[in-house]
């Protein structure tokens, strides 16, 4: 299969080393120093026991025009930056090529092809002016979730720190050949996948963790365990979650997990960084609309009253100013 990555980052490169060391034709969008390593050196993944594989099996470049077109599009890109390359995608597409978004929070899709209420509804956090829906079509789109927990310690370097699960689904909740496939070659690369006929409500549960612990550690500094053990932290991330579950009730969606159940099982990652967190350390624009302006967009459009989740978006979005207006 012909697979492009869009994101040489924590995500991206896992994916991107792991398919391109299974057999899978793989190109790689990178820009600046990751470029330079792994053109030169290739992308070296760390596992979570301390070994490490180089994969030198795969073309980077940082001009998609390079790459041709593509069987499979991971966008592996943080959602604020989907927008800038959006108009460019077409060069890797053919008649069949599948885009697979990987996007942490509530995707810009969310409401494509929706099953329900609110069928074709526009979010307008996450796509103001209708620009990626119009380069992204839905039909084009096999949904998945990717929850390791990964970070990119270096350049062209990348360690996984737990987890290996991406599981995959129509946004219409078929279960189709494409879905299919894409689900065994993932699994060929050492994933486990599956196809998910509901992948709102299981991509919910992962955006549920998001929504709390990802602004909680930007804002503190603290690791995912840290907030689930410190009572008023933990509190917090649970009133947020609790805002969060009315509105997926309203939605229609029916989630698997409690509250609870979903914070311990973030306290079981351990003393890992949250990709938000990860941010302010290296000074980067943060992920503030798909992860916690979005649920306020949905608490709006649902009549659900959100008070502690604006109250940490405030906050959150003053520190993303702050870094933002430092660069």
């Amino acid at each position: 299969m012909r697979i492009c990555v869009l994101g040489a980052g924590a995500i991206g490169g896992l994916l991107a080393a792991r398919l391109a060391r299974s057999g899978e034709q793989v190109s790689l969008l990178a820009r600046g120093e990751s470029l330079s390593v792994i053109g030169s050196h290739g992308l070296r993944l760390v596992e979570p026991d301390g070994s490490s594989v180089v994969a030198k099996e795969l073309a980077v470049s940082d001009d998609l025009s390079a790459f041709g077109p593509q069987d499979l599009v991971i966008l592996a890109l943080k959602a604020h930056q989907i927008g800038a390359v959006a108009d460019r995608l077409g060069v890797l597409y053919h008649s069949d090529t599948v885009v697979m978004p990987l996007q942490n929070g509530v995707p810009w899709w969310f409401f494509q092809r929706f099953p329900g209420r609110f069928s074709g509804h526009r979010l307008h956090t996450l796509d103001p002016d209708g620009a990626i829906e119009a380069h992204i079509p839905p039909d084009r789109i096999v949904a998945s979730i990717a929850y390791p927990a990964a970070e990119r310690r270096a350049p062209g370097v990348v360690c996984l720190i737990e987890g290996d699960r991406f599981p995959v689904g129509e946004l219409d909740g078929q279960r189709s050949e494409r879905a299919t496939d894409i689900a065994h070659t993932l699994t060929a690369a050492g994933f486990k996948s599956r196809v998910l006929t509901d992948i709102r409500a299981h991509l919910w549960i992962k955006a549920w963790g998001n929504l709390a612990f990802n602004p909680i550690s930007a804002l503190t500094g603290a690791t995912l365990a840290e907030i689930c053990r410190f009572p008023a932290t933990r509190s917090l991330a649970r009133q947020m979650m609790l805002e969060a579950t009315e509105i997926a009730t309203k939605l229609g969606l029916e989630l698997r997990l409690s509250v609870e159940q979903r914070i311990e099982g973030a306290e079981k990652v351990g003393d890992h960084k949250t990709s938000m967190l990860q941010d302010v350390e290296a000074g980067q624009t943060l992920e503030v609309e798909p992860l916690i302006g979005s649920f306020i967009e949905l608490g709006q459009l649902t009549g659900t009253a959100t008070p502690a989740t604006e109250t940490v978006y405030a906050l959150v979005s003053l520190l993303n100013d702050r870094i933002t207006t430092r660069k």
